[in-house]
């Protein structure tokens, strides 16, 4: 198996998840900054692209699937419910998607957003906003189809998950460590709280000091609608 990640610059993480012998690769959240990129570290080591994966609607980041399925003809993978066009391979609860011989299980978490999965292979957990490491907590429940009972409810998702999973989010700051979900379960206070209101109340103090999400009027229409703008302001 080849894991990694590989988003050299910004917060936003994105993932390779690929099978040694059949060479087939997945991409999890895809940035479309980076896209260029990735086709070249593909080539580079001989990798084909089976699926480009969006573990949600992103509001921070144009995602690179639809535009990957178009270069490659991978299959754009979301939840089956999603609003997002351009998606050619939907996923229902619990359904297996196979990256070679590894499988990827999908878990459907509404909360951050309603369409929102987090994927479990064999050695990881991807999170996407789901789910951040340690003190990071969680993806705020204050932006478009957001909801913050749906987001505290989908907590329990996490609890048979295999504690040694490394959990892989979608943003993080520089530098930050992998942790398993066990790490997380002792270190996460998301995790280790008893009650809605206590969810509740740790999600508005965190959302208030975050204020607007700067890129969300371009990346939200870009990804609902499945079309790259000519104008993206952050590469120019």
């Amino acid at each position: 198996m080849q894991f990694e990640q590989l988003n050299e610059s910004g917060w936003a993480k994105t993932y390779l998840l690929a099978d040694t012998d059949t060479k087939t690769a997945a991409l999890i959240d895809p940035v479309f900054d980076f896209m260029d990129a990735y086709l070249e570290m593909l080539e580079q080591r001989g990798l084909s692209l089976g699926f480009a994966i969006a573990t949600h609607t992103h509001a921070d980041h144009i995602t690179a699937c639809y535009s990957l399925r178009e270069r490659t003809g991978c299959e754009y993978v979301m939840w089956k419910d999603t609003a997002c066009l351009g998606v050619s391979r939907y996923l229902d609860e619990e359904e297996v998607l196979m990256i070679g011989s590894i499988p990827l299980v999908a878990h459907h978490v509404p909360g951050h957003t309603n369409d929102h999965v987090v994927l479990e292979s064999p050695a990881h957990l991807f999170t996407g906003d789901f789910l951040f490491t340690g003190e990071g907590g969680a993806g705020r429940d204050d932006l478009p189809s957001g909801r913050l009972m749906a987001h505290w409810e989908s907590l329990q998702k996490l609890e048979p998950l295999p504690g040694n999973l490394l959990v892989c989010t979608g943003h993080e700051p520089p530098g930050t460590a992998f942790q398993t979900l066990d790490w997380n379960r002792e270190n996460n206070p998301i995790l280790s709280m008893k009650s809605f209101e206590e969810y509740e109340a740790w999600q508005q103090k965190v959302t208030a000091g975050l204020g607007s999400v700067s890129k969300i009027k371009t990346a939200l229409p870009a990804n609902l609608f499945a079309e790259i703008p000519d104008d993206i302001p952050w590469m120019n």
